[in-house]
């Protein structure tokens, strides 16, 4: 047993001992030691995008902390499981630095986590070569992550670039005009072929969400339904849709084995949630955890399900 291991299981240990109310109150009175400047900024932060919940300590809410610690009470066995299927140490502490940042806002583990080793989602450790191999950038935006694929692997067979807003999607063909075999999608990747509705946020285009209560009209699509050739390497971030945007796939995960690179931060349980719906359609893969955000506010976390 290392010191992770040693303090992921202490942590656990105190968590399990406790009541939902407890660790409720618990994470309260963290935040509430934390410097006010730096409890604003999380506070402005979590309100921008409402993904887990709001939290606004001059007028008593704390509805982002109780959604916290009901995923810590519920899902604390969910969490020892994920744990326990990393495949590599530096997965671990980010694992453990995570819970600890939920738990007392601990912003030393998480900071000595943070990755600038490598591009965001091709970690060279992880995912060493790419050779000649179809690439999916599900939430392509503006065409950074496909643009850091090319960078990185150099070359390619095909790579299919779904983006759901028009006005994103025409700077992402302006920006990828250059580069050959790319299949560009304006449409949203989901676990069935349909109609819904885009849901535009107001602090940026790649935070655009899909669901019913919309106003502009978009396609629907499941990548099984998509693309029939061969998918090499998979990566999602969709905001939060990434879940049904899985199920889409399953065909591809069970029959292709690919690589997949996904976004596991948009809500509370998708940390572990994620990895356990993966490893019941496929159980041939390695998991890791890397992290390219600050040590403030745990974002910008990538879950690599790597086959074995």
């Amino acid at each position: 047993m290392n010191i992770v291991d040693k303090n992921f299981n202490e942590l656990i240990l105190k968590i399990k001992n406790m009541t939902l109310e407890e660790i409720f109150i618990n994470i309260k009175n963290s935040f509430n030691k934390i410097h006010k400047d730096t409890q604003k900024s999380i506070e402005n932060f979590l309100n921008q995008f409402k993904y887990w919940g709001t939290l606004d300590s001059e007028k008593n809410d704390y509805n982002e902390i109780y959604e916290k610690a009901k995923s810590l009470y519920e899902h604390i066995d969910d969490y020892v499981w994920l744990y326990n299927n990393l495949s590599d140490y530096s997965s671990k502490k980010l694992l453990y630095g995570i819970l600890n940042n939920w738990y007392q806002y601990d912003f030393t583990t998480l900071k000595e986590c943070m990755n600038y080793n490598y591009k965001h989602y091709f970690d060279l450790d992880i995912i060493p070569h790419s050779n000649n191999q179809v690439f999916v950038d599900v939430g392509a935006y503006i065409g950074d992550t496909t643009m850091d694929f090319i960078n990185t692997y150099n070359n390619y067979k095909n790579i299919y670039c779904y983006e759901i807003t028009l006005e994103t999607m025409a700077k992402l063909k302006n920006n990828l005009s250059k580069y050959n075999n790319i299949i560009f999608k304006n449409k949203a990747v989901t676990n069935e072929n349909s109609i819904m509705y885009l849901k535009e946020s107001s602090v940026n285009s790649s935070a655009n969400q899909i669901d019913n209560n919309g106003t502009i009209e978009i396609k629907t699509v499941s990548l099984d339904n998509d693309i029939l050739e061969k998918i090499d390497i998979i990566k999602m971030d969709i905001e939060g849709g990434e879940y049904d945007a899985l199920i889409g796939c399953k065909n591809h995960i069970i029959n292709d084995n690919p690589t997949l690179l996904i976004s596991v931060y948009h809500n509370n349980e998708d940390l572990w949630k994620l990895p356990k719906l993966i490893n019941k359609f496929n159980n041939n893969y390695n998991y890791y955890l890397r992290y390219y955000s600050n040590y403030i506010f745990p974002t910008e976390i990538v879950l690599f399900v790597i086959p074995k």
